[in-house]
């Protein structure tokens, strides 16, 4: 845990055939504000809690803590959150030395396809892979907390 690097992009191409696994992803949000959040996920039949501290101003680095909990405990928390629930499926594909995390959005936020690599450094050298278009890092927009607020489908025309 710690500092969470990541670059995130806009999906043009095919990508599920180059994915190695893929899991099933609903996660909401107790808090978010102030570029602060607290969130309940649950992935497969696993449950975690996140903590996130704010964007710096690159909108490449936060802060990141995350631990598992019980499954019952990540489903009763659901209940909890704010109103929106984030609904995705998450494709894992390896590029170089890295994994490119792709979210294929659902309900509100149907159409969105969203890819991210995390770094090690800011300046890290990555190989983007041919499905990557164009870079969203610090467009607040496309931050889970905000598309739970302002879905993408009121706002992708303006794309």
């Amino acid at each position: 845990m710690g500092l969470e690097i990541e670059r995130k992009f806009l999906v043009t191409g095919e990508f599920r055939d180059k994915a190695y696994a893929h899991s099933h992803i609903r996660q909401g949000y107790i808090s978010s504000g102030n570029g602060r959040t607290v969130r309940v996920r649950i992935r497969d039949e696993k449950g975690y809690l996140t903590i996130k501290g704010p964007s710096d101003q690159t909108g490449l680095a936060r802060y990141e803590f995350e631990t598992e909990i019980p499954l019952a405990d990540a489903e009763d928390l659901m209940r909890i959150c704010e109103p929106g629930i984030i609904d995705k499926t998450r494709y894992l594909v390896r590029s170089g030395r890295h994994i490119f995390e792709v979210d294929e959005f659902y309900g509100d936020n149907e159409g969105l396809l969203m890819a991210e690599v995390e770094l090690g450094s800011e300046d890290e050298e990555y190989q983007k892979p041919d499905f990557i278009g164009r870079e969203v890092t610090g467009d607040r927009r496309f931050y889970n907390s905000h598309l739970r607020r302002n879905p993408f489908k009121d706002w992708k025309d303006s794309l």
